[in-house]
């Protein structure tokens, strides 16, 4: 799998019941955790005072992760998403050789 680098930020529309962003932020944590247990959420981190987070995810191509992985989240409808791929530099102290 390769890894990405994926910044996403969600903007919850004006008006949306506030019962339903926590039901929905709930099953998005589920979610991520599954992801997480198959090997597609890495690390994911939020910029302190910021309402976005940045990540890094695994999949075998952009595609896949669009589609399979980031859009089967459930906040996924009003994130967006800026998907940047990564390889190993050679400097890296953690890179396998």
């Amino acid at each position: 799998m390769k890894e990405f680098l994926v910044e996403l930020t969600t903007t919850v529309p004006e008006g949306t019941d506030p019962a339903e962003v926590d039901r929905i932020r709930a099953a998005e944590r589920v979610r991520a955790a599954e992801l997480a247990a198959q090997g597609h959420l890495f690390r994911l981190w939020r910029p302190v005072g910021e309402l976005r987070s940045i990540g890094v995810w695994c999949a075998d191509d952009e595609a896949e992760l669009r589609e399979k992985v980031l859009g089967t989240l459930p906040l996924w409808r009003w994130m967006t998403a800026v998907i940047t791929p990564l390889q190993s530099h050679p400097n890296d102290p953690g890179r396998a050789n």
